[in-house]
């Protein structure tokens, strides 16, 4: 088969490495991927914005398959514009892409369907939504109501912090969002669970655990993601039926209802409290940097598990997962989240030995005269496998200290939760 994969993330990178072992696949294209990409696959330059431009790469490199990593081309309705094309596309359509794409559509799909979630209200007034946080006080969490690159949540512990937020948000802060949802504060711990979802069923995609915001401890803004490790501690079995039963499986009945079944990579953000989940978001496709250690712990071939979906056949599927430890740490550009340092050289990524349990996932990276050079907010990650999360950490740490990049940034304390409770 002839694949083409859309992004060009660490999470496109990772999907590239896991289709790239699959003895099914004659040519791979990932646009417009990266400087680690282009190692694997045969990369090209391409706005994804631009579906017209896309759909002419598709059908002149003969693409038997697309498969859409990043969020914006999906909530823009990327599958929609290749399927009426008749070509064979994995992901959401544009109406189920609003499960991510607007956080209103999501919450009022909570509130119809009895799906747990957190108390809210969504506004599109200042003056409304300022005396809602002066009667409700705090904490509180603020959420812009579209897409913001996983910067538009924050979690606001001072009157003065949530008014300043929300009017930020309904000022135009993000071009995607012209309403903000207040939201109750749930205290528990988190836990990211995902599906691959079919016509017809869904079956279980792995668990992580993403730390997002970007200083130790878990303390500072929110980012994409400073790193993130796999499986989650918290999954049990009883737990695993409370999500399915309260949360994916109403979720997908009011999909199929509504005329637009899910179809895709589906991303359950939850909070566990007291043993219960509460629904916090859903994602219409792998986490980043989730996907990074979800493909290093699963062992089925990835073009057998998707080419099963896009027939609705995953119930035939059983997909196996290594019982190790998985974990990225992301190094970032110094600066991150706001405005970071640009076009800066990194040096000495040969140096690190990749193999099966150790690898680098290109970020926002390009290649120019065979030197490698940063590009984005999260430039890289770097991905250990072991049998104890604790180990993985150290040899992720050490493979970081044989790169030489000054002007990047990482945590030191990826899965401190889980190794401080000694639970991993």
């Amino acid at each position: 088969m002839n694949l083409a994969v859309i992004g060009s993330g660490g999470r496109e990178h990772a999907i590239c490495y896991k289709l790239k072992q699959s003895s099914k696949i004659k040519k791979l294209i990932c646009i417009p991927g990266n400087a680690g990409t282009r190692n694997i696959a045969h990369n090209i330059d391409l706005d994804i914005s631009n579906f017209n431009n896309l759909y002419k790469i598709i059908k002149k490199n003969n693409i038997d398959l697309v498969i859409v990593g990043p969020e914006q081309p999906l909530v823009e309705g990327l599958v929609d514009y290749l399927k009426e094309k008749k070509i064979i596309v994995f992901g959401p359509d544009k109406y189920a892409s609003q499960l991510e794409g607007s956080k209103a559509f999501m919450k009022k799909l909570c509130k119809i369907n009895n799906i747990p979630t957190a108390k809210f209200k969504v506004f599109k007034k200042f003056k409304d939504a300022s005396k809602f946080i002066k009667k409700n006080g705090v904490p509180i969490v603020v959420k812009a109501d579209g897409l913001a690159a996983g910067k538009g949540v924050t979690v606001c512990t001072s009157i003065g912090e949530a008014l300043t937020n929300t009017k930020e948000i309904l000022d135009g802060k993000f071009k995607s969002s012209s309403k903000v949802i207040l939201e109750e504060f749930l205290e528990g711990e988190e836990l990211s669970y995902f599906a691959i979802v079919d016509k017809k069923s869904y079956k279980f995609f792995g668990t992580a655990h993403d730390h997002k915001r970007v200083g130790e401890k878990d303390t500072g803004p929110n980012t994409g993601g400073m790193g993130a490790y796999s499986p989650s501690t918290l999954l049990t079995k009883e737990l695993e039926e409370k999500i399915k039963k309260k949360i994916i499986d109403p979720t997908l009945r009011a999909m199929k209802k509504a005329g637009h079944p899910y179809q895709g990579f589906l991303y359950v953000g939850l909070m566990i409290k007291k043993g219960d989940p509460y629904l916090i978001e859903y994602n219409i496709r792998l986490g980043d940097p989730e996907c990074q250690v979800l493909m290093m712990r699963l062992e089925t071939d990835l073009l057998e598990i998707i080419d099963n979906a896009v027939n609705n056949k995953l119930n035939n599927l059983n997909i196996k997962w290594s019982k190790k430890n998985s974990i990225t740490i992301v190094i970032c550009a110094k600066g991150y989240p706001y405005k970071y340092i640009k076009n800066s050289e990194i040096k000495n990524l040969s140096n690190i030995l990749l193999n099966r349990d150790n690898q680098i996932f290109h970020a926002g990276t390009y290649e120019k005269n065979n030197k490698i050079y940063s590009n984005g907010g999260r430039v890289l990650n770097i991905v250990s496998v072991s049998d104890k999360l604790s180990e993985a950490r150290k040899v992720s740490l050490a493979n970081i200290k044989r790169i030489n990049w000054s002007d990047g940034f990482f945590r030191k304390d990826i899965g401190w939760k889980a190794i401080d409770n000694k639970k991993s």
